[in-house]
């Protein structure tokens, strides 16, 4: 170590090293999360003892009867949310380069449209699908039906667009823009920059939040027995009608029904933050 005139000690400049990341793990239960399943362990099979005065518990034998059924509801509420996301996705991406292109008409018409339906009701997206788009089509002579599940997908994939052009805007523009002047003097076009240098470094920030929409949109789905789609909770519903309308089993199937979202939507979740902190999307 080199010293000063004065006898005093120079400071050394030691080497960079790249912190190591930690591999991913299943997160654990917190105290919270153990309570919160507890609590709604007791909703499924306590309601139902309370009300028969310390008997057998028949809602827990309800549940375990129909859940086949309710589960493959379940199965079809995430049919429609990927579907929803592959399209809305794909329409997003699309619309969202839009937004940053250079032609002023077409900028101007992506962000009017990414504004409509993103600040829209869900639900009333949902209906102008449902209601608006035919129940057949005739192609070439022959009927071809389009059945409603499918016209929910569509009315679901419109918010989907909508925020996924948001977050492809926001991701390209939070990128410095010296980004584009250095490709700008090496001579790159301007898709050869967008498509080579600039949407390849915003994937990372787009996934979280992408991640965050899907999540929101499987829980969105049970909006589609409104319109009579049958999904999880339209067939809640028929079960609680078939075993006599009993009010005992009102709280243990819908609460076996957010069980069900609860389980499938909190790891979606977690995964979620841990691509913030290892993408260091939060700095």
């Amino acid at each position: 170590m080199g010293r000063t005139r004065e006898g005093r000690p120079l400071a050394v400049l030691l080497p960079y090293k790249t912190p190591e990341r930690a591999p991913w793990r299943w997160p654990r239960l917190r105290l919270t999360h153990m309570v919160g399943l507890a609590g709604l362990i007791l909703l499924v099979g306590g309601s139902a003892f309370a009300q028969q005065g310390g008997a057998r518990l028949p809602a827990l034998e309800v549940i375990w009867k129909w859940s086949p059924l309710l589960l493959s509801g379940f199965g079809f509420n995430i049919l429609m949310s990927v579907l929803a996301m592959v399209l809305g996705t794909a329409a997003g991406v699309g619309l969202g380069l839009l937004q940053i292109g250079e032609n002023k008409v077409l900028r101007g018409f992506a962000w009017s449209a990414t504004q409509f339906f993103r600040n829209a009701p869900w639900l009333v997206l949902l209906f102008f699908a449902m209601f608006m788009i035919p129940f057949q089509f005739r192609v070439f002579g022959t009927t071809v039906p389009f059945p409603d599940w499918v016209k929910a997908v569509i009315g679901f994939s419109l918010p989907v667009m909508a925020n996924m052009s948001e977050i492809v805007r926001g991701a390209v523009a939070s990128l410095p823009s010296g980004q584009w002047e250095a490709a700008e003097s090496l001579a790159f076009s301007r898709r050869q920059t967008l498509w080579m240098i600039i949407l390849p470094q915003c994937v990372k920030r787009m996934l979280p939040p992408w991640m965050n929409l899907y999540s929101l949109i499987t829980m969105a789905t049970v909006q589609a027995s409104i319109v009579g789609v049958s999904e999880m909770l339209t067939l809640t519903a028929q079960v609680h009608a078939a075993e006599g309308g009993r009010p005992d089993l009102l709280a243990p199937l819908y609460g076996f029904a957010m069980l069900c979202f609860f389980v499938y939507c909190y790891p979606i979740e977690r995964f979620t933050l841990y691509l913030e902190r290892r993408f260091q999307l939060n700095q």
